[in-house]
């Protein structure tokens, strides 16, 4: 570096890397210029400056000086090198590979340089190239032990277990006998757990467990080392010396669901699949016996017998182990027992149990078989607990009345009210649901977690603009959007997307999807920090698993939601392109000219004071860069982004929706190729894109993954209907593909010989008793013959509620249809038959079934005038946040409620109706 300089010239170069190190960068272009008075061309010093503007936020002169200096010089490898970092700092990996590699033709041996471009490839996960570079580190510097390590992790990563344990061996050959010191025994016990995890993932239990039982006593995690071992001793078949293992580990965490699984495995009880034995669910119930007798205050001990146990001995157990939970009132029991309702026959049993403790409670005021009362307090939560039980099986009004009797019992206990806001989510009405949670916000304003539940209530009733001002109150500075985004605060912008997309907001709802993807592009970006710190701390095994974590980020919900909002925001864009008329822009679609033209005022005003607020805060963080970049430290690394889209409009302007949705398909089938989702939306995406072999491939994988569900026969039928309405192929391309598709055809379940209306015969055959499939069959029905529309209308009106059995039977009924599924009903009556006749009869008939619903205007909704709910949720502005909470709450007669002196004249407005499903 600056050989080609003068003696004092060189030394000021090696200032300016000294200075870029210790982010001097004040005196590194100081420095610099002095270089540069004499040898205005140099283009290591051109290049080295340009870095160092690099780390001031000044990329545009940043980047010229760069190339100015490697086109000076560009036999350099520094230039090369410092071209490659100025791309890596804008995370384009694979332009910095490129400028690496051509640094090291030049200078092969640059350890720094290798350093850098094995980072990369990390990142990039070029596995090949990641072992090529570590063997060239560790040939070059043998005695350093990141080398070693960091060859065996690259064998490791490229699939090669076998070969990255071979080279810790060798490693260790190299270490003296006394090895390691006191400070570095951590460091050394990670590599030798690493080692051993190596020869148990590359087939070798056996060795593993001999170099573990050997290198003993130079392990410090002591945990991590009895979980291998029993790991091993499970895995090797001797389940004696596992099951001994398992019981210490046991004996140091008995909540451990881990430990509890093993230790069945040892004793030969595990579930494969389907049910427990007669004879394994006798052993199970000793297994345990002993263990609660063992560890008497271990949760875990009582509640993994609820799985296996079944009619009274299942009673009996969840008799004992409700009980203290009740004593003590803990809200989450209900979360608890939650899968054990996905269990047939236990749900009536829990009922049963609980109103009989409900019962004896109400009449004694203690448990049955017990003389000693137990406090007020363990009614209410038995309340709390009776409330959810019948939510959960959608008896809505019985739910409604346990919770309000348990309200009336204590009216100050927060949980109450969330739950009630919950149980009327659930029975249609939004609005009303997100009072009641405010009300709960309202009691502890301190809290955020009420705050997030209700902002979230707010948002499934799209009261966006009331949500956002609940949001922001927890939010630094009143700006609440870069503070949310900031925060990564996924779960609020995927609701409002929802929320947005619901209403139509394309844009708006195409903003809050995509920032989401962008928290998980950071995240992807976090990791590269970790490629040279974990080498270093030899936290090996955490680091291999952040790796496969990193492999597997968008698999994730939040991800796999906001992809699949994006795709169908971008196919309702292609189906229905927006119009740029002034009055669609603004909203204004129906209102008077007086209307519009006092809206468009609210509208230049406060344009304008955006503006002028911008322009404020841009002066103000431009002075606040000019005097950090005059002090030599990084300019805006605080300053706010200023978002100069707030509703999102270019998102909308693109070419081709159908190919931005396309990025995002690609994600999903690759990684979540298991959800039957992500098969519909590639068959929506390429039915439009005139795609058939595509669409067959989704309907092929659908029908792999679930034949029986409605939207799969709706695909299939679409697609073959589509084929068959084809025009006769003409070029050689046509003519393969309709001959591909033939040949398939059986495959899909369609013979050659049977008609599609055969098919859906028979699909409707198969699923008579189930109104989602009956709705599926009538719509193909419609789509294959429209002259039966009648017929088809008539599948729909004629499908039957059945009431499923339950011994609650006595305290209300259980209905087989969903509010979910009766509102898409309600929706293809309306908008796909076009027979408005047959839609208010279809609202009619469930307005009845659901009274709480607000979509079918329910007779206790808050969307009739004179309901019970309807002041509480008036269509008023809801602008003044944090007043005339009592008045909103009065409304609801269940509820007893406090005073709420800060809270005066909130209204709450209702959303659009057409909206309104749970």
């Amino acid at each position: 570096m600056g050989a080609s300089l003068p003696p004092k010239e060189a030394n000021l170069f090696k200032l300016i890397v000294k200075s870029y190190e210790t982010k001097q960068y004040k005196k590194g272009v100081k420095a610099a210029d002095s270089i540069l008075k004499k040898f205005p061309e140099h283009g290591e010093t051109l290049s080295m400056k340009g870095l160092i503007y690099n780390c001031m936020d000044r990329k545009t002169e940043a980047y010229e000086l760069v190339r100015h200096g490697l086109k000076n010089d560009v036999k350099s490898h520094v230039c090369w090198h410092v071209y490659g970092l100025l791309y890596r700092s804008d995370r384009e990996y694979s332009d910095a590979i490129k400028s690496y590699r051509n640094a090291l033709k030049i200078d092969p041996e640059n350890i720094e340089i290798l350093r850098d471009l094995s980072l990369l490839q990390a990142q990039m996960r070029d596995l090949s190239g990641f072992v090529e570079t570590r063997q060239q580190l560790l040939t070059l510097k043998p005695n350093h032990r990141m080398n070693w390590i960091g060859f065996a992790v690259a064998h490791h990563l490229n699939s090669d277990p076998r070969k990255a344990a071979e080279i810790l061996e060798a490693y260790e050959g190299t270490l003296e006998e006394d090895y390691p010191p006191y400070n570095e025994r951590y460091e050394h016990s990670e590599m030798l757990l690493y080692k051993v995890s190596l020869l148990e993932e590359c087939g070798s239990p056996e060795r593993a467990l001999e170099e573990l039982n050997k290198k003993a006593t130079r392990i410090v995690d002591k945990l991590a080392f009895k979980e291998q071992l029993a790991s091993l001793f499970l895995k090797l078949g001797r389940f004696n010396e596992a099951e001994a293992t398992y019981r210490s580990l046991l004996a140091a965490n008995s909540e451990n669901y881990r430990y509890h699984e093993a230790l069945q495995k040892c004793l030969g009880l595990s579930l494969e699949g389907g049910k427990h034995s007669p004879e394994h669910v006798n052993k199970l119930t000793s297994l345990y016996k002993s263990l609660q007798e063992e560890y008497l205050s271990s949760a875990a001990a009582k509640r993994i017998p609820l799985d296996f146990l079944e009619n009274e001995e299942f009673r009996k157990a969840a008799d004992n182990y409700v009980r203290p939970f009740l004593t003590k009132g803990v809200p989450s029991l209900f979360s608890d027992l939650r899968p054990l309702y996905d269990h047939p026959g236990k749900a009536d049993i829990l009922g049963g149990l609980i109103l009989e403790i409900e019962a004896s409670l109400q009449n004694n005021g203690s448990f049955s078989g017990r003389s000693q009362k137990e406090p007020p307090s363990t009614l209410l939560w038995t309340l709390f607990l009776l409330a959810q039980h019948y939510d959960i099986r959608g008896q809505h009004d019985l739910a409604l009345a346990k919770i309000d009797e348990a309200i009336v019992h204590t009216p100050t206990v927060i949980d109450l009210y969330l739950v009630k806001g919950k149980i009327l989510k659930h029975a249609g009405d939004l609005v009303a649901a997100a009072a009641l949670v405010d009300e709960a916000r309202s009691m502890d304003l301190a809290d955020r977690f009420l705050n997030s539940e209700c902002v979230k209530r707010m948002l499934q009733a799209d009261q966006v603009d009331l949500a956002e001002k609940t949001a922001v109150l927890f939010t630094k500075d009143g700006d609440q959007h870069n503070n949310l985004y900031d925060m990564q605060c996924m779960w609020y912008e995927l609701a409002s997307g929802d929320s947005y997309f619901r209403q139509g907001s394309l844009g708006r709802a195409l903003k809050k999807y995509l920032a989401v993807e962008k928290h998980y592009a950071d995240m992807t970006e976090d990791q590269f920090d970790f490629h040279s710190y974990c080498l270093r701390k030899m936290t090996l095994r955490a680091y291999v698993q952040m790796l496969k974590f990193q492999d597997r980020l968008h698999s994730f919900p939040f991800f796999h939601r906001a992809a699949v909002g994006a795709i169908r925001c971008y196919l309702k864009l292609h189906d229905a392109p927006p119009k740029v008329t002034v009055d669609e822009e603004g909203g204004f679609v129906g209102l008077s000219p007086s209307e519009r033209k006092r809206i468009r005022q609210k509208q230049r005003k406060a344009e304008a004071r955006a503006k002028k607020e911008a322009e404020e805060k841009a002066k103000e963080e431009e002075a606040a860069n000019i005097a950090a970049t005059k002090s030599g430290k990084r300019g805006s690394q605080h300053s706010k982004v200023i978002d100069l889209d707030p509703d999102g409009q270019k998102l909308l302007q693109v070419e081709d929706p159908l190919a931005e949705a396309t990025k995002y398909l690609q994600l999903l089938q690759k990684h979540s190729a298991s959800r039957l989702e992500t098969h519909l939306l590639s068959f929506e995406l390429n039915i439009r894109k005139q795609k058939m072999l595509l669409a067959l491939q989704a309907v092929k994988r659908q029908l792999r993954l679930d034949p029986d569900d409605p939207e799969v026969h709706r695909c299939l039928i679409r697609f073959l209907h589509k084929v068959d309405s084809l025009p006769p192929a003409q070029t050689s391309t046509e003519k393969l593909v309709q001959n591909v598709i033939e040949i398939e055809r059986p495959s899909l379940g369609v013979p050659h010989d049977k008609s599609l209306l055969e098919v859906n015969e028979s699909f409707l055959e198969n699923h008579r008793d189930s109104l989602v499939h009956r709705a599926a069959a009538a719509e193909m029905l419609f789509l294959l013959s429209p002259e039966r529309k009648e017929e088809a209308i008539k599948l729909i009106e004629d499908s039957v509620n059945n009431i499923g059995p339950s011994r609650d039977c006595a305290f209300g009924r259980i209905m087989a249809w969903k509010l979910k599924s009766c509102v898409s009903v309600h929706k293809l009556l309306e908008t796909t038959f076009h027979d408005t006749s047959a839609a208010s009869r279809w609202g009619l008939l469930c307005a009845e079934m659901f009274p709480f619903s607000t979509y079918f205007k329910g007779v206790k909704s808050s969307a009739v005038p004179g309901s019970v709910n309807y002041q509480a949720c008036s269509k008023e502005d809801n602008s003044d946040l944090g007043k005339n909470q009592n008045k909103i709450i009065e409304a609801f007669t269940h509820s007893v409620n406090g005073d709420i002196p800060d809270l005066k004249d909130l209204k709450i407005s209702a959303p659009v109706e057409s909206h309104q499903t749970c």
